[in-house]
Formats: structure tokens, sequence, C-alpha cells
């Protein structure tokens, strides 16, 4: 499948996907008070924080190990085992350890206990469906890939629809919807795996276990890293302005995320045709990938320039009068979506060339930043100042990671006189 018209499935399931989420946005908005909103916004924050450390990454490593010299199927059948078995020994690792502290966790982020373990569950169950979506990815299989991501969707959102309006459960029947479908679609994916003869199990291979663990280990910290740019601000915003700031300020990431879903999209098609002509190693085809670069650069910046003129607008066109505010900070939130989308554009050669620890150090040190940012600005400038600290963060990230890229992996990037 070309790079245009995989671009254009994946495109199409994401828009699909998050068309979905965006439906129901404006309904949940309205059976919902803001702080009902802010626990749900505090769940989904643990739940970035807790996929960090379940399966310890094994995914991207079960991708990678596709594109090595002369692998064959039984070695990739067998690693994808291996990954599986990280994932059943993280997951008991993580449940105890939540298990023993949930009563902390629960009173600093406003959230039933039930909540904390299943998020744990979660997880875990969608490492299993990741690990199937990312196998189609390597190999071009768009089409499954939009199969299985939008009909998880799909599921999840008619079953928060009865939860929550018809059962009238309030921000239980949200949670109660997520587990449901990481639980079905993650049955789904496991008998799929098995069905394309991609999954072998009760096999004990230490080597391979390493060779994950040392792909996967690495980006914990890169992760975390992550964690702290896009996700803790939630958390310093529930504590020093309370759930309703924080219910208000997340309805905004969520509407930002439109852009995520964009790049994301260019992204998953854009890997394999990436990783194909770097393993060329021809220097007129870098020249190529340099100049569709700096055109999505270009473009990512205008959709952000867009966001500040219109956001406002559909903010109270979709959310309602009680999500007003979060008006003020749409603008910024997508500036620094835009800083993400091209930061992916740098970082997958980073990943091609397994350098993953020197990448963890740079996203540690913004992540470490932005905390830092967050606290000064959010003083200074309430939901306005966690904003500012996440462009400010995602725009170092940017930099510092394609200065890296660059780095490790030769690209023409300055050479402009060549084009």
């Amino acid at each position: 499948m070309s790079f245009f018209k995989g671009a254009s499935v994946y495109l199409v399931s994401n828009l699909l996907n998050a068309v979905i989420p965006f439906l129901l946005l404006p309904i949940l908005t309205r059976y919902l008070t803001p702080a009902e909103y802010g626990q749900i916004a505090m769940f989904q924050t643990l739940l970035a924080g807790i996929g960090t450390f379940i399966g310890f990454n094994a995914v991207g490593a079960a991708n990678r190990k596709f594109y090595d010299d002369d692998i064959d199927e039984i070695v990739l059948r067998q690693f994808n085992g291996s990954c599986i078995q990280v994932l059943i020994v993280s997951s008991i690792i993580v449940f105890i350890g939540i298990l023993l502290f949930k009563n902390q966790l629960s009173e600093f982020l406003a959230i039933p206990t039930s909540w904390i373990l299943a998020a744990v569950v979660i997880s875990a169950f969608s490492f299993i469906t990741s690990m199937r979506l990312g196998q189609w990815q390597i190999r071009s299989q768009a089409k499954l890939f939009g199969i299985l991501q939008v009909s998880s969707s799909l599921m999840n959102m008619l079953l928060s629809l009865l939860f929550v309006i018809v059962l009238t459960k309030g921000g239980q029947g949200r949670i109660d919807a997520q587990i449901i479908t990481a639980i079905v679609a993650a049955i789904f994916s496991f008998i799929w795996l098995y069905k394309d003869k991609l999954l072998q199990i009760k096999i004990w291979k230490p080597q391979q276990i390493k060779e994950a663990l040392s792909f996967g280990v690495p980006l914990i910290p890169h992760h975390v890293g992550f964690f702290l740019i896009s996700a803790v601000d939630r958390f310093v915003i529930n504590q020093k302005l309370g759930l309703s700031e924080a219910g208000i300020y997340m309805v905004a990431v969520q509407l930002s995320l439109v852009m995520v879903i964009l790049f994301d999209a260019i992204n998953k098609a854009y890997i394999p045709w990436l990783f194909e002509r770097l393993k060329r190693d021809k220097h007129e085809e870098k020249k190529q990938i340099v100049k569709y670069t700096y055109l999505f650069f270009i473009v990512a910046l205008l959709i952000a320039g867009l966001a500040f003129v219109i956001g406002p607008f559909f903010i109270n066109l979709i959310v309602g009068d009680k999500y007003i505010e979060a008006g003020k900070v749409i603008g910024l939130l997508c500036l620094g979506q835009a800083f993400g989308g091209m930061y992916l554009m740098v970082t997958n050669y980073i990943f091609f060339e397994k350098k993953t620890e020197k990448l963890a150090f740079i996203t540690m040190v913004t992540g470490a930043n932005n905390i830092f940012l967050l606290y000064i600005m959010i003083d200074k400038f309430g939901l306005v100042g966690a904003a500012l600290a996440f462009v400010i963060s995602k725009f170092i990230q940017f930099i510092l990671t394609w200065y890296l890229s660059s780095k490790v992996c030769s690209m023409p990037w300055f050479n402009l006189k060549e084009f």
C-alpha cells in the first residue's frame, strides 16, 4: 500500500475513531458537572501513567523486530509471545503496587478506589489490542487496523451512553464502558493474533525477553517524561484550582486532540514508508524526506494558527456555557499539539537507530521543566498558565529531539542549497 493511500485509510480510521468521542463530548458535558468531568479527567490521567509500566513498552519492541535483517515468521511469532510474557509479569507487579497504595491514590486524585484498580485492568487488556494494531500497521494492513480501532470506539460510545444517560450511573458509567470495551477488544485481538500465526506464548526464550526489555525499559523514562508534559497538568490544576477547573481544562484538551488524531494518522502510514527508505540509505530519497518534513512543519503551524481564531467559537457550540472558559486555552493547546506533531516527524529516526535511552533523557528533562513551569504559571495565569507551560515544553521537546535525531541518523536537514 502506497504512503498516501495508507495515510488516507489511517486518517479516515482516526477521524471516525475521533468523531465517536467528540459526539460523546457534548452529551457528557451536559449530563456531568465540571467536577464529575474532572474526576474522569483524573482517571484518564492515571490510566496514561499506569500504561507506561504495563508491558514495559514491549509493543514497540515487537513492531521494531519486524524490520530486523533476515528475520523469519517463526522468530517473530516467538518474540511476540515473549512480549506477552512481559505483559503478564509487569501487570502483576503493577497491580500489587497499586493495591498497596490505592487509598492514598484515591485521596490524591479524588476518585473512588475501584477506579484505581480499573485503570490497571484497562491498561493490561489495551496492551493486547495495541499489539494487534501494531502488527497490522507494520505490515501496512491499514483497513484491518481501522476496523478494530473504530469498532472499539463505537462500542465504548454506545456503552457510555447506556450507562451514563439511560442507567444514570454518572462518571462510574463512563469507567464501566471503558472496562468492558478494553476486555472485549483484547479478546478479539488475541484470537486474531493466533489466527494469523503471530503469537506463540508457550515457549520460554530468555534472550528474546531480554531484547524486548532492552528496547522497552529505556523508554520508561521517556514515557514518564511524556506523561509529565502531556498529562500531569491535570493533577496540578486539580490541586491548585479544583476538580471543576480540571474538568474544563480537560474539555479543551480533548478538542485539541483533533490535531493529534490527524498527525497520528499521518505518522502511522509514514513509519513503514520512512523505515524502508532509511534502510536503503540513498541520499536522493533522504532529500525527498526532508522536503516533505519541512512542508509538514508549515502546515502544522498554520492549523494551530487557525485554532486561535475559530477554537473559542467551537468550544461554546460543542460543550455549552458551563465550559466556556475552555475557549481561553484552546488556541495555545493546539499550538502545543502542533509542536507535538513536528516532534513525531523527527523522533522516528531515533527509534530506527534504537537510541531510545537518549530520547528518554530529553523527555524526562522536558517533563521536569513542564512541572516547574506549571507551578509558576498556574499561580500567575490560572488555566492559561497551564496551557503556556504545555506550549513551551512541547517546543523544547521538539527542538531537542530534532537535534538528537540529526546526531544519530544522518539526514540533509540543513543542506538547503541541495533542494
